[in-house]
């Protein structure tokens, strides 16, 4: 298993022990476990989750997780939920 989808399968499982999941809790992860590949740096010089991260991700969960990006989290997908990939708070 690759290193991004250990780590999306991780991430997945994280949002159905809690419901959510912060970036910022994906981003102390991989720096913990060593990951740091995974991870590239914003314009404002924060790390955030990759690409390639986030493709893997996406593939597990098209339609089950919404991103949430006015908190910056990841979250079940709800019926009130409009179609897409991003959703209100």
């Amino acid at each position: 298993m690759s290193d991004k989808l250990a780590a999306a399968n991780w991430m997945l499982s994280e949002i159905h022990k809690s419901g959510c999941l912060y970036q910022d809790d994906v981003v102390d992860f991989l720096v913990k476990s060593g990951q740091e590949d995974l991870l590239r740096e914003n314009t404002d010089g924060n790390l955030v989750v990759g690409k390639p991260l986030l493709d893997q991700f996406r593939k597990l969960t098209e339609t089950a997780v919404v991103w949430v990006k006015s908190g910056f989290y990841w979250r079940t997908t709800v019926a009130e939920d409009e179609p897409g990939r991003e959703a209100r708070g």
